[in-house]
């Protein structure tokens, strides 16, 4: 793929003379940086910050042009400007977006020392420590003609050409949902959810999820599902478990808990707290039947959800999907992770929400490296994003409402990984710090059916 396909520069260059001129006056007090050059990043947007000079050095990329590189090796800009080859900056990016402890798999040392990170061992093993040392700042100096870095992911001539990039596979486009009761587009989301193409919560509503799973069980069976048949889609349940909703006696471990009051937001708050739990029963049994927990309640107007004994309306998802998962692909574009076994056949699908414009998700191919159910986290600033005005390692105990849910599945990418979270309603709607998020209950499927050393792609 070319450098300027990759970035989008054909879209910077028809930005008005205006907004270029407002970039390279912000970059202006750069060094040895020409004035009329203007930083172009990875992702094809313009710098509007001048670099600190120890923060950066100047190279040359395989394709001769001058890059700026900061301490880790990662390319922060492409410099451009009067036709000419230019410099490249960029402030050092948090390279880890979702790191976690778990003392329930045999970790007892803290994860995190001043000189980086080691993550803790779980299920399947261990994986190297990110880095030894935390890099030194670095002098920037004009390197001689023809010598230039090794390749880097985030440099866009390292990167293989557009046709070895993994692509987006072409999925039947599913038919519009009418007017539909509550009730119908609830079987239709039950249907989905046996069928191991998550809808996300269900919640008796239409939307991107639901029409996203139906695209690929069409791609899956060669089928095509029409959403608006619920009569069809009634006897197909009968064959896959039954009516879509079915009742529930609470019993006194669900009343019991254990439960937290609440979940604060500020992680060194979440650090004082013993376990991050449930809050209430409501949460619990909406995760445990893959639901909303508005939904629960309202099947069940004016229930008191904490007396065991109680018989309420729950929705029936059927049997955990189960399999060999030998690749997974994750398309940002469609907020999607897809699973394949070992014939190439798409065998389940879930809703994800994939990396931000400011954390985004690793690009390429990586493996599985190991695989944790309920994991701890711990949060670095060094290493992490920044939360708050937190400054100070903390360790946050496991739960369905941790940072990362009940699972991580770690990726060969250091700090990246497939996980679950505390707010299955977002999943698909929101951002993410890096990560691949999906439900909790949908995490510990794809987490069942994986291995270490199961492919998993990235494709934009």
């Amino acid at each position: 793929m070319t450098f300027v396909s990759r970035t989008g520069f054909a879209l910077f260059a028809a930005a008005s003379v205006l907004a270029l001129a407002s970039a390279a006056k912000a970059q202006e007090g750069f060094g040895r940086l020409p004035a009329n050059a203007v930083l172009v990043t990875p992702q094809g947007e313009i710098l509007d910050y001048t670099p600190e000079s120890g923060d950066v050095r100047m190279t040359r990329d395989s394709r001769g042009r001058t890059v700026l590189v900061d301490a880790w090796g990662n390319v922060v800009a492409t410099v451009m400007g009067s036709g000419r080859q230019q410099r490249d900056a960029q402030r050092p990016r948090p390279r880890n977006r979702d790191v976690y402890t778990n003392p329930d798999y045999g970790y007892s040392d803290p994860a995190f020392t001043d000189q980086g990170y080691s993550e803790p061992g779980d299920v399947t093993g261990s994986i190297p420590d990110f880095r030894e040392t935390t890099p030194r700042s670095v002098e920037r100096e004009q390197l001689p003609d023809g010598m230039y870095s090794p390749p880097d992911e985030n440099d866009m001539a390292a990167l293989p050409p557009e046709d070895a990039a993994p692509q987006r596979e072409p999925l039947p486009a599913a038919t519009r949902i009418t007017k539909k009761s509550s009730a119908e587009i609830t079987a239709l989301q039950v249907f989905l959810d046996r069928e191991g193409f998550s809808p996300g919560v269900i919640d008796g509503k239409t939307g991107s999820n639901v029409t996203k799973a139906i695209e690929a069980w069409q791609k899956a069976t060669g089928e095509t599902l029409d959403p608006n048949n619920t009569d069809d889609i009634l006897e197909r349940l009968r064959f896959t478990g039954g009516l879509p909703i079915t009742t529930y006696t609470i019993t006194a471990a669900d009343a019991a808990g254990p439960y937290v009051a609440s979940i604060p937001e500020d992680y060194a708050h979440k650090a004082v707290l013993p376990h991050l739990s449930f809050t209430s029963t409501t949460e619990m049994l909406g995760e445990k039947f893959h639901m909303d927990e508005a939904y629960l309640r309202e099947l069940n107007p004016g229930i008191d959800f904490t007396i065991p004994g109680t018989i309420i309306k729950v929705i029936n998802p059927g049997e955990v999907k189960t399999g060999k998962v030998s690749r997974i692909v994750a398309d940002k574009y469609r907020k999607q992770v897809f699973a394949y076994d070992e014939a190439g056949t798409l065998v389940a699908a879930y809703p994800a929400t994939i990396g931000s414009s400011d954390t985004p998700s690793p690009s390429g191919t990586v493996q599985v490296d190991r695989i944790a159910l309920n994991p701890g986290y711990t949060y670095n600033p060094k290493i992490n994003f920044k939360q708050g005005e937190n400054d100070k390692v903390l360790t946050l105990q496991p739960g369905p409402n941790g940072p990362v849910g009940t699972v991580w599945i770690a990726l060969s990418k250091p700090t990246y990984g497939i996980h679950g979270t505390p707010e299955p309603s977002k999943i698909g709607k929101t951002q993410s710090h890096g990560c691949v998020r999906l439900t909790n209950w949908d995490a510990t499927e794809l987490a069942k059916m994986v291995s270490v050393g199961t492919t998993v792609e990235f494709i934009d």
